[in-house]
């Protein structure tokens, strides 16, 4: 549909060659980390084969290699972002540690009781907990912008809500729900006019578009490698140098110090004040690759994400139940949307057994979700290796999915025999899709709860979607639970956990190999590791009980 190679560009992605679940994969949760090139698998393993040494502290050849690669990437970053000078370059585990990098250095340093710190509705934790934390030390107060009906921040009360109390205003460039370009060049300038900072979290922007952080003007910003083809675990602080001289250090230790006595300490130059221990050297080292291989492409992918973009919107459109989260369409190729009577964590793990990767949940936006009403969404986030024939898949599959309407399994009353039956059914099932299939089907066979019996009490902790357990027991201390979930796939799996402990007494419970039981269903090796969370946390559930 362009000029745009996506074989060529797929070509460089050797995980997209794999398969899960015996299908291709469709890799559609880019929002989350994107896959990796092969020049940055090579300049990862180049490290370790030929440069790996310490940086910055050793006299040899190996060390030098290394601390030059080290701060050759650093430069790199520097020129990528537009940034005055490698001083303002300050190397951290993500997105995440970079934010609290600000918010206790600059934060516990400069904010007092009764000034306030403004949030947007649609940021990730890791740009509230931080500040929720300095909040507390400080006595500050958070005060949050909210949006308009199409995701976007609302522009109106923008003035209204930054004034001379603000000291700190902390947006998300783009939003990892949404995916609107929020009006950040607004809100720095609103910022400056009443000498408050502004930490831009442009976790999702970086992939998607150029950064120029002089032009915007922002005090910080802040990004991870992993979410644009590179590493995971390098992420970059960039803070303005008189700002960064002026902060304490976060953490103390090798590195970041001049000279250090029992008495006193003195701190290292900027960037490596922020520095301290041993920064994970080959992440960055590959992380160059990542950046050089972003530039080489980044004139053709924008405009083929947007034609992705374009086209997935189209088609979710021709499936009547989806709903989309809010009015409009994102800006970058990420959508989020809900489906009428389906929790979304069932559509995600239906999905996965075609090979098709999204992601479900609450997406690390719980204040979001609370003021869309929401309890979760599905999300879908597209790179330039996805292909149109990917989203007609994916659109097949899900359409399957919404619509599928299979018989209840035939299952015996007698529930000391019904564990067996449930191993005698998964026997005949042909692979993993016949065993999700089952799994859902046997969600059917399990009586919901009443409302009044669906409570705090009875919530079963350490499930990702809520679950309710509850549980009568007889006087010859035989136990009988009755549990419920607003997700199809852990009724299902409730109905196997039950079948292998209900109508047994405390010394049964406790006796049954339930590891043997979901090894004979080839169940856990199958489930997401937080799914298979979850049945555990239900299983230690049942045990507490029946003590």
């Amino acid at each position: 549909m362009n000029s745009f190679d996506n074989a060529a560009f797929r070509e460089q992605f050797p995980i997209l060659k794999i398969k899960v679940n015996q299908q291709p994969l469709v890799y559609f949760d880019n929002g989350a980390t994107t896959q990796k090139p092969q020049c940055v698998i090579d300049k990862y393993q180049m490290f370790y084969s030929q440069e790996n040494a310490n940086v910055h502290r050793a006299s040899h050849t190996l060390s030098a290699l290394a601390t030059h690669s080290f701060e050759q990437t650093r430069k790199q970053v520097k020129n990528f972002i537009q940034a005055s000078s490698i001083k303002e370059i300050i190397w951290t585990k993500g997105t995440t540690e970079s934010i609290n990098i600000i918010a206790q250095s600059w934060g516990r340093d400069n904010l007092k009781a009764g000034d306030e710190i403004v949030l947007t509705q649609c940021e990730h934790h890791a740009n509230i907990v931080p500040w929720q934390i300095v909040a507390k030390q400080t006595g500050a107060i958070i005060k949050v912008l909210p949006l308009t009906a199409d995701g976007f921040i609302d522009q109106l009360v923008i003035n209204e809500m930054i004034t001379e109390k603000t000291k700190v205003v902390c947006c998300a460039h783009i939003s990892n729900v949404l995916g609107r370009i929020n009006p950040i060049e607004k809100i720095i300038a609103r910022a400056k006019q009443v000498n408050a900072i502004s930490v831009i979290d442009g976790a999702q922007a970086i992939a998607h578009q150029p950064i120029n952080v002089k032009e915007l003007g922002c005090d910080f910003y802040v990004f991870s490698a992993h979410k644009m083809y590179g590493p995971t675990g390098v992420g970059i602080l960039y803070g303005r140098e008189e700002l960064l001289n002026r902060m304490s250090p976060y953490q103390g230790g090798g590195e970041m110090i001049k000279t250090v006595s029992f008495a006193q300490t003195t701190f290292n130059d900027l960037p490596f004040k922020f520095e301290a221990g041993t920064p994970n050297i080959a992440g960055v080292v590959a992380f160059s690759a990542a950046i050089s291989f972003l530039q080489d492409w980044s004139s053709d992918i924008e405009n083929y994400e947007q034609k992705l973009l374009e086209y997935c919107l189209a088609k979710l459109t021709t499936i009547s139940q989806i709903k989309m989260i809010v009015e409009g369409e994102p800006d970058i190729p990420l959508i989020s949307f809900v489906i009428d009577d389906h929790h979304n964590h069932d559509i995600a793990t239906s999905l996965n057994v075609y090979g098709i990767a999204i992601r479900s949940g609450h997406h690390c936006a719980m204040p979001l979700m609370a003021y869309l009403k929401l309890t979760g969404c599905l999300r879908i986030s597209l790179s330039a290796y996805n292909t149109f024939e990917e989203i007609d898949y994916f659109i097949e599959c899900l359409d399957k999915i919404i619509n599928q309407e299979d018989s209840l399994p035939q299952l015996t009353e007698n529930n000391n025999q019904l564990s067996d039956d449930i191993v005698s059914l998964f026997s005949k099932a042909k692979g993993w899709d016949g065993k999700h299939r089952e799994i859902m089907m046997l969600g059917k066979n399990l009586n919901r709860l009443n409302k009044d019996r669906r409570n705090e009490k009875s919530l079963i902790s350490g499930c990702e979607s809520l679950a309710w357990l509850v549980f009568d027991k007889n006087n010859d201390g035989v136990y009988r639970f009755t549990a419920d979930s607003d997700a199809k796939v852990i009724r299902g799996l409730l109905v196997i956990v039950l079948a292998a402990f209900n109508d047994k007494i405390a010394k049964e419970i406790h006796a049954f190999d339930i590891e043997r039981y979901f090894e004979q269903l080839g169940l856990i090796q199958h489930l997401s590791p937080s799914r298979g969370n979850g049945v555990h946390a239900i299983v230690q559930r049942v045990r507490q009980i029946a003590r």
